[in-house]
């Protein structure tokens, strides 16, 4: 059995490569999601505000999320495909001034019902592959699998992560805008 051996110029092609298309990916995701700009608009669609300011102790936050969860659940079961103009959540980072700043994009599936539509393999989009979440979780959802695209924020750790350093929700007030 022959094995390829990756030499420093062919991790270096890779390397550009990953770097041209992230990019690539994310003003795909600013022009399908721009209309959520304004919450109005995500609301009128069906997407409705879910487990508070999302935040982690040492990670930055993730945001608020805004879910569709008929969405949620005709994607998990197989009877709508995925599709990057369709999140099943959008995420915006509440401001000083009491406004909503969308962030990104969430693509959740719940795991059980995805598997059994489409085999047990994991979701992928873009070109990415979802991050698995096991239950219990903190957001007592059963297991799940999910994709943020942090589209509209820049992120430093990379456009396809769940935490994002520079996100905060000090600015929330706990209540649905």
């Amino acid at each position: 059995m022959k094995t390829a051996r990756f030499t420093p110029l062919k991790y270096s092609i890779i390397a550009v490569v990953l770097a041209i298309a992230a990019p690539w990916c994310v003003q795909a995701q600013q022009e399908s999601t721009q209309r959520f700009k304004d919450v109005s608009v995500a609301e009128a669609e069906g997407y409705a505000l879910q487990f508070g300011c999302v935040s982690g102790p040492d990670s930055g936050a993730m945001g608020l999320h805004f879910v569709n969860l008929p969405l949620v659940a005709a994607t998990s079961s197989g009877a709508s495909p995925l599709d990057a103009r369709r999140p099943q959540i959008v995420i915006y980072e509440p401001t000083p001034g009491g406004r909503l700043q969308l962030i990104g994009a969430d693509y959740l599936v719940l795991a059980d019902a995805w598997n059994t539509a489409h085999g047990g393999s994991p979701p992928e989009l873009m070109g990415q592959l979802f991050h698995y979440f096991e239950a219990p979780n903190r957001f007592g959802l059963p297991a799940f699998y999910t994709l943020h695209v942090w589209a509209w924020k820049d992120n430093p750790n990379g456009a396809f992560v769940n935490w994002h350093p520079n996100v905060s929700c000090t600015a929330f007030a706990g209540q649905a805008p």
